[in-house]
């Protein structure tokens, strides 16, 4: 499933994230790619554990706790901290797959990367190029959002970045372990929470509606590893 999630950022969050990531100073994005990614990964990246890195990726995991969207499409059990990386001109991701397992920095924690995440931090104005291009059974997708929009897909996708050809293309990129290991059923819950939650009244619901949230509740039950 690849799921588009409008506006997960404020226009103030956006401008304050970027106040900060326009004076900092950037990194061989090389440095945190795997073996076989190393060689086709050409942008710059925010080290890691700078300062700059903890506190933005901090407010953008506290904003997305608080997004009823996010949460139905993950079901999160464990995020990995987001990572800031900028391409400029000439510079692209090739082709590749993420890396199933990422341990987070300076402590023994890891997580399983089931869902992969792109927030754009710039407005696709701001660059030619740039596009994030997902494949799956159906063909590969070209993904290019406004600034605060965020894009979820399985992390076992080929994907990759074209290369910018002018003007810089900015963004943060995380993982989710979900509490959902199949993408199949966490897409299938989805559908289900969708549909009831815009199919419950202001008022009272109807028993069917109690029923079908049952439903949803048991499969959840019956499939999380939380």
């Amino acid at each position: 499933m690849l799921l588009q999630l409008p506006d997960v950022l404020s226009a103030e969050q956006v401008a304050a994230c970027r106040a900060e990531l326009d004076k900092a100073e950037w990194a061989d994005g090389r440095v945190t790619a795997g073996h076989q990614a190393r060689h086709v990964k050409c942008n710059a990246q925010l080290p890691q554990r700078h300062p700059t890195a903890l506190r933005l990726g901090e407010m953008i995991v506290t904003t997305l706790e608080r997004s009823p969207a996010f949460l139905s499409a993950a079901l999160p059990l464990k995020v990995f901290p987001p990572m800031f990386n900028r391409y400029g001109e000439g510079e692209h991701f090739g082709t590749h797959v993420d890396t199933a397992i990422r341990q987070v920095p300076g402590t023994p924690h890891r997580v399983r990367t089931d869902l992969s995440a792109t927030l754009f931090l710039s407005e696709p104005d701001d660059y030619h190029g740039g596009e994030l291009v997902v494949e799956d059974n159906f063909g590969a997708h070209a993904v290019k959002l406004r600034a605060g929009s965020m894009v979820l897909y399985p992390a076992s996708s080929l994907h990759h970045v074209e290369t910018v050809t002018n003007g810089a293309r900015v963004a943060a990129v995380f993982w989710i372990q979900s509490m959902i290991r199949d993408n199949g059923q966490r897409a299938l819950l989805y559908d289900l929470d969708t549909a009831i939650q815009q199919l419950t009244p202001d008022g009272p619901p109807d028993p069917a509606l109690v029923r079908l949230t049952g439903v949803y509740h048991n499969l959840l039950r019956q499939w999380a590893d939380a």
